[in-house]
């Protein structure tokens, strides 16, 4: 595990520098305390910080084939490298180190641009071949590790994160504003783009391919989730193969020369996890609100198993963390999750260096409470609209969102704010947090002018993208292929490498995703239960009451804490003079979403936060002098 970072010149008499080359590997040092790496070769050059996970005495990047033509930087773990290696030996390749990174190269050499495919595992890779004249980018199947870069007619700069391309010093940084809309509407920017014009996210399964010589370029999707159909089996025997594997995925991320444990929240995903990996220390974080604290099954289900576990109770005062945790969110997501994804981490980094999660699993397995709204949505129109529109949805709109996390009053009003918008985004409907009237309001007239893409223009894409699969997969693909790799992987990501944890995901082996797309609906939702084998499967190991319960989520109250410890922070980045003067947003607008969460009479909590975290983010990074030390 590591980040790496790169620049590739393509106009005659520039050059890359190793004076460059460090500047950018030193912002990421937090991604790779333990070593770093830096090669240059011709007009290209190539760094990494390095957290030693396997062969930790050696495998020191840039890692080279036998005559040294085709060399890489890799960050993640390749979990087939092993089988890998006797393949490739068997082929008449040569192996100078013990560990996952050599694969990379020879699997290249032996299978061409193939060779992701023939990897298991999370990864971001830099391919250098120094014969035919070409650098590749690679990002792995599901979007677990993240890669960014920018590509001009002079220049192709690469990185784990944002900020690296920043210390190139290559490009001065600026707002994409049509950007902004995705952001605020879903939480995050969808897809290849980011907040920054020309700074872009290879997508999961794409391939970047650049000819040196001639400065063509060419991007391919080398993976996508196949449509294939699943066999005839029994219940009992979907579900004893998929557990199966699901224990095969988890021993082998298990592999590891360095302290390894699990998060546990006592939910569904990570009991299994922590029980297929037999006797580990396992960490789990509560809050002093009991709406949001779930420390109680996490602790039964770590004694039912026999677990080492470790659990801190948080207390509000995490708006000191803000600061830090903006710097690494230079591509930015609007998820409150990243305050205790950070602290749990913070809290297993203690102890271990790796850490087993089960995220992944509600995209695979319909987790989601939205798959059944979807459903409801549908009986709900079959009312008479007077009787909809007439009392119905005023009755709902007048009750008053309530401080808890969840409870019938918030769900409904939830469900009726959803239910207004577009079927044709289907289940997404509930995740989107800017309606049209609130984004016309929001932004200036000459902002509005500049959002040129729909805000869901992504969503209808990955529905059509989906192909002839049932209405559950078509839903859980686009999940996959937006919510899960632009939100959750992202903050898991970069909360975990924030304090130098690596971050392993079971679920989304890549074999367990095929497999998880052939399992019958009925096993994933039926009627208003979710994730139905999985819970099954847990069952089969920890307490029932443990498993069947309803889901809460990994959240803090920030809808009550904009209203204490946050106000202050909240009011100083959403003052009205600086909005104004910044001239994208209607201090207006603002000021109205302010008074109406503020008084409670609606919770505004997603889109306020979401402007808090923009505004932040633009202080800190939009900002930044091109090429200044960050």
């Amino acid at each position: 595990m590591c980040g790496i970072a790169g620049v590739a010149r393509l106009s005659r008499g520039s050059r890359v520098t190793q004076e460059q080359l460090e500047r950018m590997c030193s912002v990421i040092r937090h991604r790779g305390p333990d070593d770093d790496g830096i090669g240059i070769t011709g007009n290209v050059g190539m760094g990494m910080r390095r957290l030693s996970i396997i062969d930790v005495a050696g495998s020191k990047q840039p890692i080279f084939n036998e005559d040294r033509s085709v060399r890489t930087v890799f960050n993640g773990e390749i979990y087939n490298y092993r089988e890998l290696r006797k393949e490739l030996s068997i082929e008449g390749h040569t192996f100078r180190t013990s560990g996952d990174t050599e694969t990379i190269v020879h699997a290249y050499e032996e299978y061409g641009l193939d060779f992701p495919n023939h990897l298991n595992g999370m990864f971001a890779i830099a391919l250098h071949d120094s014969k035919a004249k070409t650098l590749h980018l690679v990002r792995d199947h599901l979007g677990i590790k993240p890669l960014y870069y920018m590509l001009t007619k002079d220049f192709l700069v690469w990185g784990s994160e944002v900020k690296v391309l920043l210390a190139s010093g290559l490009f001065r940084p600026e707002l994409k504003v049509d950007a902004v809309n995705q952001f605020l509407t879903w939480e995050y920017v969808p897809g290849a783009d980011t907040l920054m014009q020309g700074v872009h996210k290879l997508k999961p399964g794409e391939m970047l391919s650049l000819d040196l010589a001639t400065g063509r370029s060419s991007l391919v999707e080398y993976w996508d989730i196949p449509e294939t159909p699943g066999t005839t089996r029994s219940d009992a025997e979907w579900t004893d193969e998929v557990e199966h594997k699901i224990v095969e995925s988890v021993r082998a991320q298990m592999v590891s020369d360095v302290p390894l444990g699990a998060f546990l929240s006592g939910g569904v995903d990570s009991s299994i996890v922590a029980s297929a990996m037999g006797r580990a220390q396992t960490f789990s974080i509560g809050f002093d609100d009991p709406s949001y604290n779930e420390l109680s099954y996490s602790k039964e289900v770590a004694d039912h198993l026999g677990l080492d576990h470790v659990t801190e109770v948080i207390r509000p005062h995490v708006v000191d963390l803000f600061d830090s945790l903006m710097f690494h969110l230079d591509d930015p997501i609007g998820d409150f999750s990243i305050f205790p994804t950070f602290l749990v981490s913070r809290l297993a980094r203690e102890h271990v260096t790796v850490a087993l999660s089960g995220d992944g699993a509600d995209e695979l397995f319909g987790g989601y409470e939205t798959y059944i709204a979807n459903a409801m949505a549908r009986r709900y129109g079959a009312i008479p609209a007077a009787v909809r529109k007439g009392l119905i949805e005023p009755a709902v709109k007048w009750l008053r969102p309530r401080a808890a996390k969840k409870g019938l009053i918030n769900k409904a009003k939830r469900f009726i704010e959803g239910a207004a918008l577009s079927p044709e985004l289907e289940h997404c409907r509930w995740r989107k947090f800017l309606d049209a009237k609130t984004r016309d309001a929001l932004f200036t007239t000459d902002a509005l002018h500049d959002l040129q893409t729909p805000s869901d223009a992504h969503i209808v894409d990955l529905f059509e993208r989906a192909g002839d699969r049932t209405d559950l997969d078509r839903s859980l693909y686009v999940d996959v292929k937006s919510y899960l790799s632009d939100n959750i992987l992202t903050k898991v990501d970069r909360m975990s490498m924030a304090v130098s944890l690596e971050a392993r995901v079971p679920y989304l082996d890549k074999d367990l995703v095929e497999l998880a797309f052939r399992v019958p609906d009925k096993l994933k939702v039926h009627k208003r239960t979710t994730k139905v084998m999985l819970k099954e499967i847990a069952a089969r190991h920890v307490p029932a009451n443990c498993v069947y319960r309803p889901k809460e989520g990994f959240s803090i109250p920030i809808k009550n804490f904009l209203a204490t410890q946050f106000r202050p922070l909240m009011d100083e980045l959403l003052d009205s003079t600086r909005i104004r003067n910044a001239g994208l947003f209607n201090p207006q607008a603002i000021e109205a979403l302010k008074q109406q969460h503020l008084s409670g009479h609606a919770n505004h909590s997603h889109v306020l936060w979401s402007l808090i975290v923009f505004e932040a983010w633009q202080d800190k990074w939009l900002n930044v002098v091109a090429g200044q030390r960050i």
